[in-house]
């Protein structure tokens, strides 16, 4: 089921603007995360999805070639799952799956086939008859996700599904979310203001800003190529450098970068990961902070510009806070944005 919103926007009743007109097509079985941080418009643009809020006048939200902009939420046949999950505690796994399909009025026969079925494809059988508080967080969410798709609905909307677990069970869950997702072979958006958990599951994600769409891609475009200051710092924490470009040499007060293009006018970024230690390197930045992160160390170094800067350093050591140390930036690690794009 394809879904297309049309100049969607919204406006309360106090002057509040929530959602500037948006455009947004999704395809039909693709996966979009809407990522942003609180109060950019994401929640928002789901509900207008919903039906649960009325967009402006001059919105139109169209499902296939259905126009629903008009219909209520009990009308648009969409499943939704909620932070909270909102289950049933007095009733069994089963009968939480099974209460929208009675709702239907759908024959015992085949309420009890799609229960069965939606059971085994979320690999919740040996949960069946348990009650929901004797349900771990995880196993609560396959069931939420159950009961949303047992209905069949045309698209399946999910607001911060993983946000009530804690850190290490939401890691854990992540790709089986995604999982679960794709052998549903249904349209889904979620919500979410967490970067990973969107580049993780989404096949495209629409970063959101003050109520309005800054990019849209995969998430390696959006990684690799993003157009805006907001989205370089938004998906990856990207860090500005401090300097002036002359043609395709940026300089620094730690000394000079080559770029991989004329950065005339233009801001450079770089990511933590991209600056790294190295004896041959063109800049000279003091260590001002070290940070043992398992995998690799995070240091803070001065001595590049205004702001400290992160860089990642992999080993069994690391340098001392104090050391002077040689650092190297690839030029195609190196990104290059229009300034205007700092008004973001």
């Amino acid at each position: 089921m394809t879904l297309t919103l049309k100049n969607g926007s919204k406006t309360y009743p106090d002057g509040t603007v929530a959602l500037i007109p948006t455009d947004l097509h999704v395809q039909p079985g693709e996966i979009i995360s809407l990522l942003g941080p609180s109060g950019c418009g994401k929640t928002t643009l789901l509900r207008l999805v919903a039906g649960l809020e009325r967009p402006d006048k001059g919105a139109e939200i169209w499902f296939g070639e259905d126009n629903v902009t008009d219909y209520p939420v009990e009308k648009r046949k969409i499943g939704m799952v909620f932070q909270s999950y909102a289950l049933f505690p007095n009733m069994s796994v089963r009968r939480n799956i099974a209460y929208g399909l009675k709702m239907q009025k759908l024959p015992q026969a085949e309420i009890d086939r799609r229960v069965d079925e939606v059971l085994s494809l979320c690999r919740l059988e040996p949960y069946a008859d348990r009650a929901i508080t004797a349900l771990s967080g995880g196993q609560r969410q396959r069931v939420a996700l159950a009961r949303a798709f047992a209905p069949r609905p045309r698209i399946l909307l999910l607001d911060e599904p993983l946000s009530a677990l804690d850190a290490a069970l939401r890691d854990q869950l992540r790709d089986e979310l995604a999982g679960l997702l794709r052998s549903f072979k249904i349209t889904a958006i979620f919500v979410t203001h967490d970067q990973d958990e969107a580049m993780a599951i989404a096949d495209r994600v629409v970063v959101m800003s003050h109520g309005r769409i800054m990019q849209i891609g995969t998430p390696e475009e959006l990684y690799r190529n993003p157009k805006s200051r907001f989205v370089a710092e938004f998906v990856g924490h990207a860090m500005e450098l401090s300097g002036k470009a002359d043609g395709r040499r940026f300089v620094t007060e730690g000394g000079t970068l080559e770029l991989s293009e004329d950065g005339t006018d233009k801001s450079v970024f770089v990511r933590a990961e991209d600056v790294r230690i190295d004896p041959q390197g063109s800049l000279t930045a003091k260590v001002e902070g070290v940070t043992f992160l398992g995998t690799h160390y995070r240091l803070t170094l001065s001595g590049l510009g205004r702001e400290r800067l992160y860089g990642q350093h992999f080993g069994q050591s690391a340098p001392s806070v104090g050391d002077d140390v040689k650092i190297s930036i690839n030029p195609s690690a190196l990104m290059l944005l229009p300034k205007e794009a700092n008004a973001e």
